[in-house]
């Protein structure tokens, strides 16, 4: 059985700046210039119930074994690798928008978390976090677990 790892901690570091570089100029100019791997941002949904919050994130072409996800009591941050699927290397590209190589995400979180009462789907290109709230002033201490995929 194939599991994703969900780590537990406090500090969430992130990769990406928010500045537009150099390299992402030339990229909106011509999508194959590009001198290092670019970090991209996948498109997410955060939904909040009286005792969960739900983070649907859509990350299609991803294996479930590319995907990390890391919890703390503010945080959740999903990053991984999609990997590059030239179908012809001779092929001259007429548009190019789908992004490859690494991504990551950060979700700041309205409430906090009860690592007790946290899973994960994987099913048609779409992850879906559901994360319980912790509704006593008992906060667990960090750790890592491995989920299973429903």
């Amino acid at each position: 059985m194939k599991h994703i790892e969900i780590r537990f901690g406090d500090n969430l570091e992130t990769h990406a700046t928010e500045e537009k570089s150099f390299e992402e100029m030339f990229q909106s100019v011509n999508p194959m210039f590009c001198f290092s791997k670019r970090i991209w941002k996948p498109q997410m949904d955060i939904f909040e119930t009286r005792n969960e919050i739900m983070i649907q994130s859509e990350i299609a072409g991803v294996r479930k074994e590319d995907i990390i996800i890391e919890v703390s009591n503010k945080a959740v941050k999903i990053s991984g690798s999609r990997k590059c699927n030239y179908p012809d290397r001779t092929a001259t590209y007429r548009l190019a928008e789908i992004q490859f190589g690494q991504f990551e995400r950060i979700l700041y979180l309205p409430s906090v978390i009860d690592v007790e009462k946290v899973s994960a789907t994987f099913s048609n290109g779409f992850l879906e976090l559901t994360l319980g709230k912790l509704f006593s002033r008992n906060i667990k201490s960090k750790r890592n677990i491995s989920i299973d995929f429903i």
